[in-house]
């Protein structure tokens, strides 16, 4: 199979309808506009690098412009690479809608002959089996930000650096990235100019290139729909997208994910189910909110359980002063640490829980089921707790965080307890 074909849709034409058109003059000016902006983009880079990337979450943004793209193609607008390869992230804590709905696209790559590479987290760093198996604390936006680097980023690097090997060369990576309405609104055009010497308007090319091991100095990066309003992607998912002659593309389901024909005015940003770093879970309740997709309601569990298990009570702490490996003392001493095993245990159980509600539930009423963790994860979990696996730094010979300790300063200074628990206690 080769890499892309130009077999699938053919070029735009009129077909004499009243359906505004991409490339015709018609009311949506704005929209032609951005399109236009984005084929002078791609005319400019692409000719540059024989190979071209996308990588791609399953989210709006990523979506509209891989399937913009592939349509630009497939209608002549912008001459083909010598290869595409579309790399998924797919991290196991998507929403379904979103899921179901790449699955779904990947099959219409496929048969266009487009080679797509489903990118996941090796087992142990998986997010559900790194906090319940290995004991690392749910993420925070404040102290504890691992989950984007670790089953986005990073897995995304290794893929793109394995396939750099494989053509032995260099890519163009095209990303979703958008300034979205107040670039346009505010007429800073400074912001969809290129980064190294590229004219207004024709994205946002990078040739600084990513330091990460495995693919510094091998690619570029480009944002062709940096200068997309919020409107224009929505057009293209629900309305231009799934039409015959623009691809027939299965993106109405994302609008749906979104929050349907309130999608745009929601605004919603999507994460992983229950994300944790997310203020609220405006994409998991629109969704629960509609009938066909309320029976995923259980899965609004997952945020108040990430929040108990970053208690104190479930997690141990730092006792005393901590060395570091280089012999200096650590700034944060009595830093609070991993989950303790029954804390594991205790996850573990309520998200087979909300798995199986959620499940007995799409049994009976004919929907599709959600796979939180396989058989293969659940089994990893066990494993690790009862191999009884700390995180690095960690022996579990730590204290619980809720237990009552001297407090120890940064200097070595210690500060005594005012009271004991034995002195709480005497006189009951």
């Amino acid at each position: 199979m080769s890499d892309f074909s130009l077999a699938s849709p053919p070029a735009i034409k009129s077909t004499g309808s009243t359906q505004p058109t991409l490339f015709e003059g018609s009311a949506r000016l704005a929209y032609d506009d951005a399109v236009d902006l984005t084929i002078r983009s791609m005319q400019a880079y692409g000719p540059e690098h024989e190979h071209w990337a996308i990588a791609w979450s399953g989210g709006k943004d990523s979506t509209a412009t891989l399937t913009v793209i592939a349509h630009l193609i497939d209608a002549g607008r912008i001459a083909p690479p010598k290869t595409l390869t579309i790399f998924y992230a797919d991290t196991r804590m998507e929403l379904l809608p979103l899921y179901l709905a790449a699955r779904r696209i990947m099959e219409q790559l496929a048969v266009r002959g487009v080679r797509c590479e489903v990118v996941r987290a090796p087992l142990d760093k998986r997010f559900l089996i790194y906090i319940l198996g290995r004991g690392v604390p749910p993420p925070n936006n404040n102290t504890l930000r691992w989950c984007t680097r670790q089953i986005k980023v990073e897995p995304m690097q290794q893929a793109l650096a394995a396939r750099l090997d494989e053509i032995g060369g260099s890519a163009l990576m095209i990303t979703g990235v958008r300034q979205g309405e107040s670039a346009i609104r505010d007429q800073r055009i400074r912001m969809s100019c290129g980064k190294d010497g590229a004219e207004c308007g024709q994205g946002w090319y990078q040739q600084v290139l990513p330091e990460a091991k495995g693919i510094r100095g091998r690619i570029a990066t480009l944002a062709p729909i940096l200068h997309w309003r919020v409107c224009n992607v929505w057009d293209w998912l629900r309305i231009y997208a799934p039409m015959a002659e623009y691809g027939g593309w299965s993106t109405a389901a994302i609008a749906d994910a979104y929050g349907g024909d309130e999608a745009e005015e929601i605004n919603a940003r999507t994460g992983c189910a229950g994300c944790p770093l997310a203020s609220k879970d405006t994409a998991l309740d629109s969704i629960v909110a509609q009938p066909l997709w309320g029976y995923l309601a259980p899965l609004q569990r997952l945020k108040p359980l990430y929040r108990e298990l970053r208690q104190p009570a479930n997690r141990l702490r730092k006792e005393g002063v901590e060395r570091l490996k280089d012999g200096s003392i650590a700034a944060n001493p009595q830093r609070m640490g991993p989950l303790t095993f029954e804390a594991r245990r205790m996850g573990l159980s309520r998200v087979l829980s909300i798995q199986a509600e959620i499940n007995e539930a799409a049994r009976r009423l004919g929907r599709p089921k959600i796979d939180l963790l396989n058989a293969e994860e659940e089994a990893r979990i066990r494993e690790l707790i009862v191999a009884g696996t700390w995180p690095d730094g960690w022996d579990g010979s730590e204290p619980v965080a809720d237990q009552p300790l001297d407090r120890v300063f940064a200097d070595g200074t210690v500060q005594p307890l005012l009271f004991s628990s034995d002195d709480l206690g005497g006189g009951l």
